[in-house]
């Protein structure tokens, strides 16, 4: 979710239109997501408290709609839309793909399925990651599913139509989303769907000024050690409310992800879900706790319990989403725990 936290140089805040083709800023914000996932073979790697939380917290919310995990949910919903579609050789996409490590699980899960005549296009603007998902697709006897185009997905032009379009933690990273997302619009058929699992919380990754406060009262319950700051090597006695867009393009425009989905896509599946408890399992300081330990669970327990109330009393917005998306707007729209898709827009 942070992985750019370690580069050092500064660029604008994250809150600035960075467009594609723009000059300087924009290449080096490129060379820098490029450098920065060239050998990145596993960018999945969590602490084991986040572990704890989902498995805890997150399972029973994806069970509760017929899937188990991510890998599940795209299967499930890129299957019914090539049985909606009524194609038995169904094109589905995915924007930036990545290691593509997902995408040829979700192909093993489709074959396994019985859908045999799909291909899944990978589409990522890192060719190093592309490579190593064409070998891994390779290894594990699918790559006559999977696709690998190397492109720009701020500039992508698709030829043709799709059942499925799926994201993967990929939205968050996308300058052009009303470029991204009308072009997807365009190419998804009629009763084809749009699923995505992503981020939705203030651009950069950083807290709303209310989730804030909660954050900060909750830091000086920490033990010192607990506190220390993995992916910046430094002591954080006092939270630092990092923005991690300021080189790259992590978390560019992630709190304009929401109300850009609602103007154009009809939600028929809506898991919003965290937000203070980012903070605390992600990366950064996830690793300073001990999944085993009674005081941290109870801590985790706690923040989530937290989040929760807050989120359903609309005093702070959801940060993630597992969603459904179609262009049929007279389906009925499912919300896990009663939180719709508008209750993650943030009042800005």
């Amino acid at each position: 979710m942070e992985w750019l936290r370690g580069l050092k140089r500064r660029f604008a805040s994250g809150n600035r239109r960075v467009q594609p083709g723009g000059g300087s800023d924009y290449a080096a914000r490129v060379a820098a997501e490029t450098l920065v996932y060239k050998d990145v073979a596993d960018i999945n790697v969590l602490p084991d408290i986040f572990h704890y939380w989902s498995h805890t917290y997150l399972r029973p919310m994806f069970e509760e709609f017929g899937f188990a995990n991510p890998d599940q949910f795209f299967t499930k919903y890129l299957l019914e839309g090539a049985v909606a579609v009524g194609d038995a050789r169904p094109r589905f996409v995915s924007v930036g793909a990545g290691n593509c490590d997902t995408e040829v699980r979700v192909a093993k899960l489709l074959r396994d399925a019985g859908c045999s005549g799909f291909t899944i296009e990978c589409l990522d603007m890192n060719p190093n990651m592309l490579e190593r998902g064409r070998e891994m697709a390779r290894q594990e006897g699918v790559a006559g599913h999977l696709a690998f185009v190397e492109c720009d997905f701020n500039d992508w032009r698709p030829a043709g139509h799709y059942a499925g379009v799926m994201a993967n933690q990929s939205l968050h990273h996308v300058v052009n989303l009303e470029g991204l997302f009308a072009t997807i619009e365009s190419v998804l058929h009629p009763r084809g769907l749009f699923v995505t699992h992503d981020m939705i919380g203030r651009n950069g990754h950083m807290r709303w000024p209310e989730a804030l406060v909660e954050v900060r009262k909750l830091w000086q319950e920490l033990p010192r050690e607990y506190r220390y700051n993995r992916s910046l090597k430094r002591q954080e006695d006092e939270y630092v409310n990092w923005d991690c867009s300021q080189e790259g393009f992590e978390g560019i425009r992630a709190q304009d992800i929401m109300p850009l989905l609602l103007q154009r896509f009809h939600f028929e599946l809506f898991i919003g879900f965290a937000n203070i408890i980012d903070v605390f399992i992600d990366r950064a300081f996830g690793h300073n706790f001990d999944d085993q330990g009674e005081w941290d669970r109870a801590f985790i327990d706690r923040v989530h319990a937290l989040d929760e109330q807050e989120i359903r009393a609309g005093r702070i917005t959801p940060t993630h989403v597992v969603a459904v998306m179609g262009l049929d707007r007279s389906r009925p729209t499912r919300c896990s725990r009663g939180i719709t898709p508008q209750m993650a827009v943030h009042a800005a």
